[in-house]
């Protein structure tokens, strides 16, 4: 295993390309089950969930190469295997993306329940109870999800609780089935904004995607196209947290500004200064210390439960107290001992962590938990007084494409060895 040694107090200055949405390429990868033929989708990072998600649909008979900046991929027309085996499902909990598009393709699909990040209990019970709805036949038995239908039918399917896998996996299915299927209480993430992008470039009839309310009238066949994946917001944030912590002045570009409000607006309220340049460019830079702020993690357009882990880390060396407060994931503190570690003063109480700013961070070991925690970890080292040792940042390169190199181009010193 690797690790990032990290001697922090060295301000970040220069500009830094924002990479292609590993949440939106997951579910856009997913759909090329839907429809047989040549695929080209570009802008798309080279991350472990990814080569994870690829090597899933070559088993389902969709092949796949990088080529020419993105990613060919080529479905077959005569797909057999209808198995996400568990052996790669659990790894990243996105390969249950794979359920809808099989069961709307090949009228079966066994998909394993799904693994990924130790955040918290993430149910598939809103995909199954979707699914049934429009027909299926569903049994959980050994781990695995098995399902039959004959052809799936649209059907008025209300989520319990925002689902952003569940909204896509529906979407998907939904797009192939017979008659007319409505989301209600649907997730109004871009990233399943983008994935409807490219159904319809397919000719999915799709209509209110970003709103609560999505309709879909299924086709008969969908057709292979290519695409461009939107920039990742996470990324591009967790850059912001970087230089808020750090210091300096850098430059984003191919940020996707327009759905970064949230984030954006509660950067500035801790004093970082932002400047929307234009659509895709974004400034930062921080003069002073940052006073704190209170954030709660919300369904978008709220403040992204994706960003929780970074904004702490701000938090934890700015002027006052500040209360982050999540009420997505009810693991998602593990980053909170480690940041401890390293001085940060952090009192945990039921859903919120009450942050009082300390005068100084220091380097320390500390172990990555899950992917946002990884990062976190990071930008808080890249801040503290001294050598910080982050370990386990597999966790990391599963979401953040050379996140350590872009950092050394800006003027970290960061480096990359074997623990």
């Amino acid at each position: 295993m690797e690790k990032l040694v990290i001697n922090g107090g060295k301000p970040l200055n220069g500009n830094v390309r924002i990479g292609g949405a590993k949440n939106a390429c997951l579910p856009i990868l997913a759909a090329t089950i839907l429809a047989e033929g040549s695929y080209k989708i570009s802008n798309v990072p080279d991350l472990r969930d990814i080569r994870t998600m690829l090597s899933l649909l070559g088993e389902v008979g969709v092949s796949a190469e990088r080529k020419d900046g993105g990613i060919q991929l080529n479905c077959s027309d005569d797909m057999e295997k209808v198995i996400a085996p568990y052996e790669l499902v659990k790894t990243m909990r996105a390969s249950v993306l794979a359920l809808g598009p099989l069961l709307a393709r090949k009228k079966k699909a066994k998909v394993s329940l799904p693994g990924g990040c130790a955040i918290g209990e993430r149910p598939v019970d809103q995909h199954i109870k979707a699914l049934k709805l429009m027909g299926a036949d569903i049994n959980v038995a050994h781990g695995y999800i098995e399902a039959e239908c004959e052809r799936l039918k649209g059907a008025e399917i209300t989520f319990d609780v925002v689902t952003v896998t569940g909204t896509e996996n529906i979407m998907m299915a939904a797009a192939l089935a017979e008659g007319e299927t409505v989301l209600y209480n649907a997730a109004q993430e871009p990233e399943v904004v983008d994935l409807a992008r490219f159904l319809k470039k397919m000719g999915a009839k799709i209509e209110g995607e970003g709103s609560t309310i999505i309709r879909i009238k299924g086709v008969e066949k969908l057709n292979s196209n290519d695409y461009i994946v939107m920039p990742d917001r996470i990324e591009a944030g967790t850059f912001l947290c970087a230089v808020a912590c750090a210091g300096g002045k850098i430059t984003l570009e191919n940020a996707p500004v327009s759905s970064m409000t949230a984030i954006i607006d509660k950067l500035v309220q801790t004093g970082l200064n932002i400047k929307v340049v234009n659509d895709s460019t974004i400034t930062a830079e921080k003069n002073g210390r940052l006073e704190g702020t209170d954030i709660s993690t919300q369904p978008y357009p709220g403040f992204p439960t994706d960003m929780q882990a970074q904004f702490m880390s701000v938090m934890a060396a700015s002027q006052g107290v500040s209360v982050i407060t999540e009420t997505i994931f009810e693991n998602r503190f593990m980053h909170v001992s480690e940041l401890k570690r390293m001085g940060a003063d952090i009192r945990l109480k039921d859903k919120s962590a009450v942050i009082r700013g300390a005068e100084n961070i220091t380097g320390a070991p500390v172990m990555a938990s899950d992917l946002r925690a990884s990062a976190s970890l990071v930008i808080a080292a890249l801040m503290a007084e001294g050598t910080s040792e982050i370990l386990r940042v597999y966790h990391l390169d599963r979401g953040y494409e050379r996140f350590d190199e872009k950092l050394s181009l800006l003027g970290a010193d960061i480096t990359r060895t074997a623990e």
